[in-house]
C-alpha cells in the first residue's frame, strides 16, 4: 500500500466530499476562464475532467491545485496537506538535464525545500514511488531520453513522493500508446484503492468512463456531472465539441 494519508475523525465520519466549489470563477490577466462551477469532488474516488481544447479543464485543476486563485466563489478544501501536481509532459522541457531519479526527487521539495538535504524518509519515498511505477531500473537516465509511456510514468512518480492525499493531473495519457495508456489507467485505479484521490483533465473517452465520476466542461461552465455513463452521452458529448 502507497504511502497511504491517515484519516483523521472528520474524514472518517464523510468521506463524501473532499473539495467542495460553490460558484466558483476563475481566471487569467482579467479574462475569465470558469463561470460559477458549482460542484463537489469525492473522497477516495476518481474523477474524470472532459472538454475540449479551451473549455477550462486545466484551469480547474490550477485552481484544485492552489495555483490559481478564485475571482469569486469559494473552494472548500478537506486536503490533509497540498495537492500533488502532474502537468502534461510537454512542461517538462527534453532538454533539461535531470534524471529520472533526481525527477522524481523534485516531489520532496514542497515538504523539504530544493536546496536542503533529503532524509532517509524523503529517499525511502522516492524509492517507493520509483518501485510503484515500475521505473527503478530508469533511475539514472535522464528525462529527456524516455519514451513518452516512461516519461509520463516518472512525472506521475514525482507526484506520488509528494505523499498527499490528492492526485492532480493535465492529460496523463496524451500522445502514448495503448499499452502505457492502460499501465496508467491500472496505476491510477491502485492509488485510489490505496486511499487517494484523482482527478484527472483528459481528451481519452476510455479513461474519462473508466472514473467514478465525471465533471464535462463547454466554455468554462460545467454542463454536466456524475457518472460517466450518465454523462458522457453521445448527445452530451456531440453538444459540447460543436460548440467548443
Amino acid at each position: 500500500m502507497f504511502n497511504k494519508p491517515p484519516l483523521g475523525p472528520e474524514r472518517e465520519q464523510d468521506t463524501t466530499a473532499l473539495l467542495t466549489l460553490t460558484e466558483l470563477s476563475a481566471g487569467y490577466d482579467g479574462r475569465p476562464a470558469l463561470h460559477q462551477l458549482t460542484t463537489r469532488i469525492a473522497a477516495l474516488k476518481s474523477t474524470a475532467l472532459v472538454g475540449p481544447n479551451g473549455s477550462g479543464k486545466s484551469t480547474l485543476l490550477g485552481v484544485l491545485a492552489g495555483v490559481i486563485r478564485p475571482t469569486s466563489g469559494t473552494l472548500d478544501r478537506r486536503t490533509a496537506g497540498a495537492a500533488a501536481f502532474v502537468p502534461q509532459r510537454a512542461a517538462a522541457p527534453d532538454a533539461l538535464p535531470l534524471t529520472v531519479r533526481r525527477t522524481v526527487e523534485m516531489g520532496r521539495w514542497g515538504e523539504r525545500g530544493p536546496w536542503r538535504r533529503l532524509t532517509r524518509r524523503d529517499h525511502a519515498l522516492v524509492d517507493e514511488a520509483l518501485g510503484r511505477l515500475g521505473i527503478g531500473a530508469l533511475a539514472g537516465r535522464q528525462l529527456g531520453t524516455l519514451s513518452g509511456g516512461q516519461r509520463q510514468r516518472a512525472l506521475i512518480a514525482q507526484g506520488l513522493a509528494q505523499g498527499s492525499d490528492l492526485l492532480l493531473l493535465d492529460e496523463p495519457t496524451t500522445g502514448l500508446d495503448p499499452e502505457a495508456r492502460d499501465r496508467i489507467a491500472a496505476l491510477l485505479t491502485e492509488v485510489v484503492a490505496d486511499g487517494m484521490t484523482v482527478v484527472q483533465a483528459t481528451h481519452d473517452l476510455t479513461a474519462a468512463r473508466a472514473a467514478d465520476a465525471c465533471l464535462l466542461l463547454r466554455a468554462g461552465r460545467l454542463v454536466g456531472q456524475g457518472r460517466p455513463d450518465d454523462v458522457l452521452t453521445t448527445a452530451a458529448l456531440a453538444g459540447v465539441w460543436q460548440s467548443g
